[in-house]
C-alpha cells in the first residue's frame, strides 16, 4: 500500500494563527506535532515510510521538508509549483506511484488536518475497505453524524454504494439528513487501485488526465509551464460526485476535522466553566469560550461562546458559531495584499527562524534564530544591504569567498550585491540581529547560489 498526503492547503478558517505561507498543517495546534507530523506518523503504523508521499506546495515544501525529516527521512515530498486544489494534487501523487512501482498499487489519500486517535479502529476500518478496492471501487470513509454540521459535505449510501454528494447543506437541510440512517459526513478520506482512479479521471475529468500524461514525475520535479494549464479542482468535483463507482465504508475509529476555531475548541480540555485558555490569559466570569494567546497577555471579562485570537500582528474576535466565516476575513486581506493574511512577524524556516521587530520606510529589523549544525543558504540581494550582530552563540560568515567568526557583541556589513552565508556550525544556538536597509525589502530579493535544503 501507498500513502498520499495532502499537505497544500492554506488554513484560511484558523486564521490568523494560520498564514498562507505557514498553514494549519504546520502548526501545532493540539499537540506537541504538528498536524502534518501527527498525520504522517499514523500512517507509517502500517505503511512503509517510503511508500508515504506528501504532496504540498513549492512555497510549503522546505517546511514540510525540515518536520517530516525530524520523525523520518524515507519519505517522498512533491512539490506543485502552483496551488490547483486536491484533484490535480491526487492525479499527481498518483503519476508519480505509477512511473515507481511495477505493480497496480492500492493508494489511501487522507488530508493533514484530521484528528485521529483511535489509530487500532482506523487500520481495521482500512483492513475492511481493502475488499472494496480489490473489487475495483473508489471508496471513501464516511462519518456517522451526530449533529446538524453545516461545514461538511454529507454521502448519502445504501448497502456500502454511494448514491449522492452533498456538499454544505443548510441547517434545516442538516437537521433532516442526520435523522436517516443513510447519511454520512464526507471524511476527505478516499482509498483506491491506481490504475481505477486513473481511469475514472480519464472518464470524468479528461483534461486532467490529459495534461497528467504529459508530466513526468521520476524525479519530483513537476514543470510550472505544465502542471499550470491544470484546472482548479477538488476531487469530489472532478470525480466523486460523478461517478458511480463509488462504496462507502464507515469509519470506524474517531475522527475530528480541525478546520476551523471550532473544531479545536471542541477537542481542548475544558476548565469548570468550559473555557479553553492557551497561552497568557487572565479572565474573569467567562463562559464557554476560546481564548489563544500567542505573544501578549490577553484579559477577557464576561465573555460567552466566543473565540479571541491573538498572535503579533493580528487579533480576532468571533462568537463561536461563525467561525467558519473566518475564511471570508482571510480572502479579503489577500484581495487587499495585506501581509497578516501571509505570514507572520515569525517566519519559521529549515534553519530555524526570524521574528520582524521593526520595521519602516527603507528599513527593517530582525531578530534571526538559526539552530546548531543549520546554515542560510548563500544568496545575494540586489536591492538591500544588511547589517548583523551576534546577541548570542557564535556565527560563521562567510563573505564573498572568505569566512568570518563572530562572537556576541561583534558585527559586519553585508553590501548590495554581495555574495554571502550565516551558518551556525557550533553545538549552541545563534541569535543575531539584522538591520536591513534599502528601497526594496522583500524575501523575494534573494538570489540562491547554494542551498543545503534544495531550494538554489
Amino acid at each position: 500500500m501507498f500513502g498520499v498526503i495532502l499537505a497544500g492547503g492554506s488554513g484560511s478558517r484558523l486564521w490568523p494563527l494560520s498564514r498562507e505561507l505557514y498553514p494549519k498543517q504546520l502548526l501545532n495546534l493540539y499537540e506537541e506535532k504538528s498536524l502534518l507530523q501527527s498525520t504522517f506518523e499514523r500512517l507509517n503504523k502500517f505503511i512503509p515510510a517510503q511508500n508515504i508521499i506528501s504532496v504540498t506546495n513549492v512555497k510549503h515544501q522546505a517546511n514540510v521538508k525540515m518536520q517530516l525529516s525530524k520523525i523520518d527521512s524515507g519519505s517522498i515530498i512533491l512539490a506543485e509549483p502552483i496551488s490547483k486544489n486536491t484533484a490535480p494534487a491526487i492525479a499527481l501523487s498518483v503519476k508519480y506511484i505509477i512511473e515507481n512501482s511495477k505493480n497496480d498499487e492500492t493508494i489511501l489519500v487522507v488530508p493533514s488536518d484530521l484528528l485521529i486517535e483511535n489509530n487500532e479502529k482506523f487500520i481495521q476500518t482500512i483492513n475492511e475497505a481493502q475488499k472494496f478496492v480489490d473489487k475495483g471501487y473508489v471508496v471513501t470513509f464516511g462519518i456517522k453524524p451526530d449533529y446538524p454540521e453545516t461545514g461538511f459535505g454529507y454521502i448519502y449510501a445504501e448497502n456500502n454504494i454511494v448514491k449522492r454528494f452533498t456538499e454544505k447543506p443548510d441547517k434545516q437541510t442538516a437537521g433532516e439528513y442526520i435523522k436517516s440512517p443513510n447519511y454520512y459526513w464526507n471524511s476527505g478520506i478516499f482509498m483506491f487501485k491506481a490504475s481505477v482512479i486513473m481511469k475514472e479521471f480519464e472518464h470524468y475529468c479528461p483534461e486532467i488526465s490529459s495534461i497528467i500524461k504529459n508530466i513526468n514525475c521520476s524525479d519530483k520535479t513537476i514543470p510550472f509551464t505544465e502542471f499550470e494549464k491544470m484546472p482548479s479542482i477538488s476531487i469530489d468535483y472532478a470525480v466523486m460526485e460523478k461517478s458511480n463507482n463509488i462504496a462507502m465504508i464507515e469509519l470506524k475509529s474517531d475522527w475530528k476535522d480541525l478546520g476551523s476555531w471550532k473544531s479545536i475548541y471542541e477537542v481542548s480540555p475544558k476548565d469548570n466553566n468550559n473555557n479553553v485558555f492557551i497561552g497568557h490569559v487572565l479572565d474573569e466570569s467567562s463562559k464557554n469560550s476560546f481564548v489563544y494567546a500567542s505573544s501578549k497577555l490577553v484579559a477577557t471579562i464576561g465573555l460567552e461562546d466566543t473565540v479571541v485570537i491573538e498572535t503579533e500582528d493580528a487579533i480576532l474576535a468571533c462568537k463561536k458559531d461563525k467561525t467558519e466565516e473566518v475564511k471570508q476575513i482571510y480572502e479579503t486581506l489577500k484581495e487587499q495584499h495585506d501581509d497578516t493574511q501571509k505570514v507572520h512577524k515569525t517566519v519559521y524556516r529549515p534553519w530555524g527562524f526570524y521574528t520582524v521587530i521593526a520595521e519602516g520606510k527603507g528599513f527593517q529589523t530582525k531578530i534571526i534564530h538559526v539552530n546548531p549544525g543549520q546554515q542560510l543558504s548563500v544568496q545575494s540581494h540586489n536591492y538591500r544591504s544588511e547589517h548583523w550582530v551576534v546577541l548570542s552563540g557564535m556565527a560563521k560568515v562567510v563573505l564573498e569567498g572568505e569566512d568570518h567568526i563572530l562572537s556576541p557583541g561583534h558585527s559586519i556589513d553585508i553590501a548590495v550585491k554581495a555574495i554571502h552565508s550565516l551558518q551556525n556550525p557550533y553545538e549552541e544556538d545563534l541569535e543575531i540581529i539584522e538591520v536591513q536597509k534599502g528601497d526594496i525589502l522583500s524575501e523575494d530579493d534573494i538570489i540562491r547560489y547554494q542551498d543545503i535544503y534544495g531550494r538554489a
